[in-house]
């Protein structure tokens, strides 16, 4: 079995991309059965390809998977439903089990990854601060990798705090739980842009047959199966294989989320994620699209773009490369190496006149255009395709870098100024990347396709603009990428934003209203850049009333940049990173509107020191709902969906966590701004 990597959105192993089809397996009462052998070739049979544990597997049951052909991913148990901050040896401990863990394994084949936590409690996220349990679990990732460099790693996030992804993790893993398939659906596209360049992995989707019914269970699981595939999620976890299931030190009965019940007999339900994952996954839709290529002096990369077209699972119609006026033998390179391929000779007259002599050249209802430093996924026009059959007028995907090689290329990859997609929602775009772009042929020519005075960059910002004036809608399509190689130095990409800082000042002249006093463009939409959307110091976070949200994430326009690769993380790379970062911004306003100008910089407003915190032990299990339910019939009144306290009244604050740990008692946490109300001081009293 050889190891899974990470392929852009998806994952490979060797030279296949693999889909993950895995299933929750346990912690059962009483332990793992002695003998997996039955378990896990019921659970091959039925179409799975991996497990998914909540704890760290042993070398018994990694050689039982392997036997079976199932991948594994762990799980590192440790109180993460405490205040975990408040105690450095919670923390330490957990690095020490990690790594006895990983001990225990040695590099067993059938081990893919590990989840170093899951499902920290949104409420105790507040308590803690949002920066410091992210990067906690960052700590954690880093450490293990430290150990297995070769293993996945990743954080089992869910809606309710959707900002706490950790910048190194190697994928995004979300459990969802929504039985609604349209909503379903529609958080997937979002998740995609909370993953960044990630693959998405779902590792929690399941339904309860006994509140709901065995049957409604097996629909919903079949509908669940096909639509991640069918939204470019790079794998679906099932959850769970059994009914049997311990939980918090005690055995769970008032639920039945397995695929078989307790006596080990199938439910409807196993049955139809079989026949789900048995079926073939459709093809993607027709569509007439026309490739351009535009290039000068491309020499040294256009062949890796050439045949990565040939490559598209949706061929395209024709494939026209228009050299603008190379001087290094690049239009020769192409003629003899690419016989197939249209090339147009140009004297040189800038980026988008190249462009529309393409466009004219083309035949497809559809034109879709990249540059020769890039190399488009094999599926990339299907992706593209698929938006179009839509309704979409326009589409465009992500842009990866690939990964970097050396320092330099890791630097560059993570500093600012990469072409970004800006989002209105998870579906409709503002703006699309000119590397990764296509349009209906009609719309193109009735807004005059790209303008000549863009010659070098800034074309694609204009042209999405009189797209949208014209009543055209951008659509993204979240897996339809290309390998977007950026500048091999610093020095190159230096002059990389000062070029785009003199189109930006042609842009202001061609849309002064588009742009603020301060020469910032005015976007509508967020901007991606292709990091993880994560909580940073100064971001404003939707915790909702009282923190119960179900959906909180961060609504920041300028989403968090791609973090440098853990391979360079030396302090040689971190220094440049940090002064590229700080010339770039100040760069470009030079060159667009003549002021040494940076970013703004944002900071968290220090909180004023608590007067007062304190905890409530309940040995019956009472927890922050309840006591926020007695506070509110007592005239207290929630505080804004953007406050970091729960309740106020009479210039008092309070903020509740419930830590929980096994068994049924809990520990509500009180952190208290003015008099804390004498019901709270009569439970410390009076548990």
């Amino acid at each position: 079995m050889e190891p899974l990597r990470v392929d852009g959105k998806f994952f490979r192993s060797g030279e296949s991309r693999i889909a993950v089809r895995a299933v929750t397996y346990g912690p059962f009462p009483g332990g793992f059965p002695e003998d997996f052998s039955p378990d896990f070739a019921r659970i091959r049979v039925a179409g799975f390809n991996a497990l998914r544990l909540y704890e760290m597997p042993s070398p018994a049951l990694l050689d039982a998977a392997l036997a079976a052909g199932l991948r594994v991913f762990g799980g590192l148990r440790w109180p993460q439903a405490v205040d975990f901050l408040k105690d450095g040896r919670i923390l330490s401990s957990a690095r020490v089990a990690l790594a006895e863990g990983l001990r225990a394994v040695e590099r067993h084949p059938s081990l893919a990854g590990i989840f170093i936590a899951n499902e920290v409690p949104a409420d105790l996220v507040r308590w803690m601060g949002p920066v410091a349990v992210r990067e906690a679990l960052e700590d954690l990732i880093a450490a293990g990798k430290e150990i297995r460099p070769d293993l996945l790693w990743c954080y089992g996030n869910y809606p309710s705090t959707e900002y706490l992804e950790p910048a190194n993790a190697d994928f995004t893993a979300f459990n969802v739980y929504l039985e609604d398939e349209a909503s379903f659906r529609k958080y997937l596209r979002r998740l995609h842009h909370i993953a960044g360049d990630r693959p998405l992995l779902i590792s929690e989707f399941g339904l309860d047959s006994s509140r709901n019914s065995p049957a409604r269970q097996a629909e919903i699981l079949a509908w669940a199966i096909r639509a991640a595939r069918e939204e470019g999620a790079a794998g679906m976890t099932v959850y769970a294989w059994s009914d049997r299931w311990w939980n918090a030190g005690m055995e769970v009965l008032d639920w039945d989320f397995g695929l078989i019940d307790r006596g080990g007999h199938p439910k409807p339900a196993l049955e139809a994620v079989t026949a789900a994952f048995a079926k073939a996954p459709p093809s993607p839709p027709a569509a007439s699209i026309s490739v351009i290529v535009c290039t000068r002096n491309g020499s040294p990369r256009i062949a890796a773009c050439l045949r990565a077209l040939e490559k598209q699972t949706l061929p395209a119609r024709e494939v026209i490369v228009v050299d603008d006026g190379s001087t290094d033998g690049t239009a020769d390179l192409v003629e003899r190496g690419f016989p197939l391929i249209l090339l147009l000779r140009l004297e040189p007259g800038g980026l988008s006149a190249a462009r529309n002599a393409g466009a004219e050249a083309a035949t497809g209802e559809f034109v879709a255009f990249t540059d020769d430093d890039c190399e488009p996924d094999p599926d990339w026009l299907a992706g593209l395709a698929e938006c179009f059959a839509h309704g979409w007028d326009a589409a465009g995907g992500p842009n990866l870098p690939p990964p970097p090689h050396d320092a330099i290329q890791a630097v560059v990859a993570a500093a600012p100024g990469a072409p970004s997609h800006v989002m209105l929602d998870d579906e409709e775009a503002e703006h699309l990347p000119g590397c990764n772009i296509a349009v209906r042929r009609t719309a193109y020519f009735e807004i005059g396709g790209f303008d000549p005075i863009f010659r070098t960059a800034g074309d694609d910002v204009d042209f999405c603009w009189r797209l949208r004036e014209k009543g055209y809608r951008l659509g993204f399509a979240p897996t339809a990428f290309v390998w977007h190689h950026r500048r091999p130095s610093l020095r190159t990409y230096l002059r990389q934003q000062i070029g785009y800082g003199k189109a930006e000042a042609l842009l202001i002249a061609k849309h002064p209203a588009r742009f603020t006093a301060n020469g910032d463009a005015r976007w509508e939409g967020f901007v991606y850049s292709g990091g993880p959307v994560r909580v940073v110091a100064g971001a404003i976070i939707y915790h909702g009333p009282m923190g119960l949200a179900g959906y909180q994430g961060v609504v920041d326009r300028m989403q968090p940049l791609r973090p440098l690769d853990v391979r360079y993380h030396s302090l040689l790379s971190r220094s440049q990173l940090a002064l590229v970062s700080w010339l770039q911004p100040r760069l470009r306003s030079l060159y667009r509107c003549h002021a040494w100008r940076g970013q703004p910089s944002f900071a968290d407003a220090a909180a004023p020191p608590p007067d007062r915190e304190f905890s409530i032990w309940s040995q019956e299990g009472r927890t922050r709902d309840d006591f926020l339910a007695m506070l509110l019939e007592q005239g207290w009144q929630a505080a804004g969906a953007n406050d970091r306290w729960d309740l106020e009244k009479d210039g008092s604050r309070l903020l509740l966590a419930t830590e929980r740990t096994d068994g049924t008692g809990k520990s509500v946490l009180v952190r208290a701004w003015g008099d804390p109300p004498a019901a709270l001081a009569a439970a410390v009293n009076h548990p």
